[in-house]
């Protein structure tokens, strides 16, 4: 195949024509991407709200009137990073509830992993500030379990016997990190249902209708007697979803927590991150447990992990992918995994629980040993193509773009970007550094990565250049191959070719770049971190 207006494609592509692509986490998309907001407060005021008295018998299982006496508020401080926001030192504030006389408690992953330390008040009065620790945890059952200090407190009793729809039920806690103790009243509306949301994935929840806000989070759910049916950890009031763990998935889990033992857990505390068009993105890591299995690989808060063992994460915007791999496979084995570090606007590859501890993905240092640092590439900018479809980082002093789409003689049309210090020369001569993106979807069935790739590279022997290495292909949402040459020319320029399809199939995309300089290299493992089509 032979494109249309020959004279405006780069040498690369003069050897053939390119074909499709699809989204991927660049820098670009997560800046915009949304998290959905957990338990978020609205404008609406709190039904059955209760205030009981502190009461309670200290040393033993409370009575109803006792719950308040067992219910603790909880402030996490530490350091967390927002997708939006950035890095900032927080103190965020949940409920919980004491489980046995000794101190120990039961709430939420979200509300203490991560968190440099951990204040506890106990039943509304804030005069007392008590010291706790974390035991154990589990970021797909969102719970955690902590030690306060001291000991002879009251406690609740777990429920016992069978958990139906309408039993009446409250919740208890401390909405909106208000130390004033609360309680909501209603029905269990279905006994068990999955619970699937951005910062969990819980096979027995309790849905129920007694109100519960933000704040609330790990605060108990008990019935008439004041036992325990749940652990409250999702609730809208615009929508009416009210959401507890259910006793049955949270006592087995306690068991081995209070030995120390974390259950289906890594160590981060993470939300499912999407983009505006609510495709998943990743799980995206507020804050990660010191000595964990993620702390010990090298992910950093404000990592976005893309794949855990060759899957996908946070396709649907829940942890569902996340907590079935550790379902699978333990979190205790050997997991391969990828990241992409908006920080550093790099991805990584490694090991949890292996040898292979996390390290910059970079192609082109792969292939030559060559830093691919982008740190001395200098300031990059985002280009586009003239329909906004294909997307790039490239240096700022690659000012000349052109983003006209082409078509073949087949009529297929190809949406494509390039940049360059000199796009003419670009185009005709090895002496400049560039790129050159072209993406289709028309393309995908008509050709092959592998017969594109050799359409595009079969003359390059006539330029002089020598291949270093050639490969297949996989970023985590491309798959195809690739190819590294140098010397071309005769100026001693290296070139990349990398021809693939998108993860899902729906695009063929063509990567083709030139460098003559070190930092000309660094740059173009920045392009290979950042390029995307966005049909």
């Amino acid at each position: 195949m032979t494109a249309h207006h020959d004279s405006t494609l780069p040498r690369l592509l003069r050897q053939g024509s390119p074909t499709s692509g699809r989204t991927r986490p660049a820098a670009r998309a997560i800046r915009r991407a949304l998290i959905p907001v957990i338990a978020a407060p609205v404008a609406l005021s709190l039904t059955g709200c209760i205030q009981l008295p502190l009461g309670g018998q200290s040393g033993g299982a409370v009575s109803f009137d006792g719950v308040q006496s067992a219910t603790i508020q909880i402030e996490a401080v530490g350091t967390f990073v927002d997708p939006s926001e950035g890095g900032y030192e927080a103190a965020g504030r949940g409920s919980g509830f004491l489980i046995a006389d000794s101190g120990v408690a039961v709430t939420n992953n979200h509300v203490v992993t991560g968190a440099g330390t951990i204040k506890v008040w106990r039943g509304g009065d804030t005069t007392e500030e008590i010291g706790a620790k974390v035991l154990g945890s589990s970021e797909c059952l969102d719970l955690a379990v902590i030690e306060l200090e001291g000991d002879g407190y009251p406690y609740l009793a777990w429920h016992k016997g069978e958990i139906g729809t309408a039993t009446d039920v409250y919740a208890a806690g401390f909405p909106l990190g208000d130390p004033t103790f609360t309680m909501t009243r209603g029905i269990v509306s279905k006994a068990s249902t999955d619970g699937e949301t951005p910062w969990a994935s819980i096979d027995n929840v309790i849905e129920h209708d007694a109100r519960i806000r933000s704040g609330n989070s790990g605060g108990p759910l008990v019935d008439e007697d004041g036992a325990v049916v749940g652990v409250n950890y999702a609730g809208n009031d615009a929508l009416d979803y009210n959401y507890a763990i259910h006793r049955d998935e949270v006592t087995d889990a306690v068991k081995k927590m209070r030995e120390g033992e974390d259950v289906l857990s890594l160590g981060i505390n993470g939300t499912a991150l999407q983009d505006e068009e609510g495709n998943g993105l990743g799980i995206w890591v507020n804050s990660v447990k010191s000595g964990s299995s993620a702390d010990k690989a090298g992910v950093e808060p404000g990592d976005l992990l893309t794949r855990m063992e060759g899957v996908s994460l946070g396709l649907n915007g829940t942890m569902t992918e996340y907590c079935d791999v550790l379902r699978t496979h333990g979190h205790d084995a050997t997991l391969s995994v990828e990241l992409y570090r908006p920080s550093e606007e790099a991805y990584y590859r490694g090991q949890f629980n292996g040898d292979e501890k996390l390290e910059p993905v970079s192609v082109i240092a792969d292939a030559t040993g060559t830093s691919g640092s982008s740190a001395s590439a200098g300031e990059f900018v985002t280009v586009t193509d003239d329909s906004g479809v294909v997307i790039v980082e490239v240096p700022a002093s690659w000012a000349q773009v052109d983003g006209a789409p082409f078509t073949d003689d087949a009529g297929n049309e190809y949406k494509g970007v390039q940049a360059s210090t000199n796009l003419a020369e670009f185009q005709t001569t090895w002496n400049v550094p560039g790129v050159a993106i072209y993406a289709s979807q028309a393309a995908v069935g008509i050709t092959t990565p592998e017969a594109l790739h050799e359409a595009m590279t079969s003359s390059l022997g006539a330029d002089g250049c020598q291949q270093v290495d050639a490969d297949s292909y996989d970023d985590g949402y491309h798959l195809g191959v690739y190819s590294y040459w140098t010397d071309c020319g005769g100026v001693g320029t290296s070139a990349v070719v990398v021809a693939a399809n998108s993860v899902a199939g729906d695009y063929l995309i063509l990567v083709s770049a030139q460098a003559s300089t070190d930092a000309d290299i660094a740059a173009i493992d920045r392009v290979l971190a950042s390029f995307v089509a966005v049909f």
